[in-house]
């Protein structure tokens, strides 16, 4: 994994600069949240996401792992406060992969237009500057920046634009319910696909050989798909540990059996929790699924997908979630269709390329 980085004032203290912030009302200031700050954050998120789809799902666990100590490994953040000291403005930094930097860019929709609207201009011109310092880190002469929108969210994709970003893709947000009787679902075909769980030491935690299986399958089945991005072993299991979701039990790697032949791995799924919303059933969600280009057509990606949903039964959940790439030719979507998931909600992504000084 790269050497672990820390934001420093630095990062600050060009916006920090009273000249700076004076078009803002009188006694805004610029700051790096930490984990005292979760709650104000997680509020300030929940009420993007209600603007945003309708509803809010994220709390405090998922603000943690953007501004958490250990977050910022590899993540950098800057808040906006009022007068007041409330946070009106947030973003965060995430140095995904090498050359795919990940950005969060959240504006408190109780502000007015014109106020939001230089918030949200001071917020991505701090994100041009964290691409830079990342991609200066990595080596690169270009560092991409990625960041999302919700698909109605007219005022997000005006910032974007206005940044300098170009809408790239859209994702359709997918759910699938699932049912008590659905937990005795055999998900197996009869063509010689056989799914079992990651391997568990003693202590619980993983076999790292059957870890370097997923992480070897997801690298090769998506090299070829849309914006992907080589991820060391290190930094994909650092970051799929962040996730509130996470559970090692909720990994399964697919194997082909065919006769008088060693089982040979062929797919994978990493799966997570989802909790339920005022009071309601937790739910799975497909973090990754990936089948081997030598494997497609076997029926490996169904009985993966079969698999988590007997999972989600068999442990009293109600839904089984995932995403898919809208523009891809690869016609995914209509596997997930034909077993019965339907699209909740959609998002964009928005890239923009940043030039590495030397």
């Amino acid at each position: 994994m790269r050497d672990n980085r820390r934001v420093t004032s630095s990062s600050t203290d060009r916006f920090d600069d009273p000249s700076y912030l004076s078009d803002l009302p009188g006694g805004w200031s610029v700051g790096t949240p930490d984990e005292a700050d979760a709650a104000e954050l997680a509020a300030l998120l929940r009420r993007h996401e209600k603007h945003g789809r309708g509803w809010a799902g994220s709390g405090e666990d998922d603000v943690l792992v953007e501004v958490s100590a250990t977050g910022s490994m590899v993540r950098e953040n800057i808040v906006l406060r009022d007068g007041d000291g409330v946070i009106r403005g947030w973003a965060s930094a995430h140095d995904r992969a090498a050359g795919r930097m990940l950005l969060i860019v959240i504006v408190d929709h109780r502000l007015d237009d014109s106020l939001a609207d230089r918030v949200a201009e001071v917020l991505f011109e701090w994100a041009d500057e964290a691409a830079t310092r990342v991609g200066s880190e990595r080596g690169l002469d270009v560092q991409q920046i990625d960041s999302g929108a919700f698909a109605d969210d007219d005022r997000q994709h005006r910032w974007l634009s206005r940044a300098g970003y170009t809408q790239v893709r859209r994702w359709w947000q997918m759910s699938r319910p699932v049912t008590p009787e659905e937990a005795d679902l055999d998900p197996e075909p009869d063509a010689g696909v056989v799914i079992r769980p990651v391997k568990r030491e003693g202590g619980g935690m993983p076999d790292e050989d059957d870890l370097r299986t997923v992480h070897d399958i997801l690298e090769t089945s998506f090299a070829d798909h849309f914006n992907s991005h080589e991820e060391t072993f290190d930094e994909f299991v650092f970051r799929l540990r962040e996730d509130p979701g996470h559970r090692w039990d909720h990994w399964w790697i697919a194997e082909l059996v065919d006769e008088g032949k060693e089982p040979e791995p062929a797919g994978t799924l990493v799966g997570a929790v989802r909790e339920g919303e005022d009071g309601q059933p937790d739910g799975s969600y497909v973090e990754y699924l990936g089948v081997l280009q030598s494997a497609r057509g076997r029926g490996v990606a169904k009985a993966l997908l079969g698999t988590i949903i007997a999972d989600a039964a068999s442990r009293g959940r109600d839904r089984v979630g995932l995403e898919v790439d809208a523009d891809s030719p690869t016609g995914a979507d209509a596997l997930y269709e034909s077993m019965g998931w339907k699209t909740s909600y959609v998002t964009q992504s928005w890239h923009r390329d940043v030039p590495v000084a030397d």
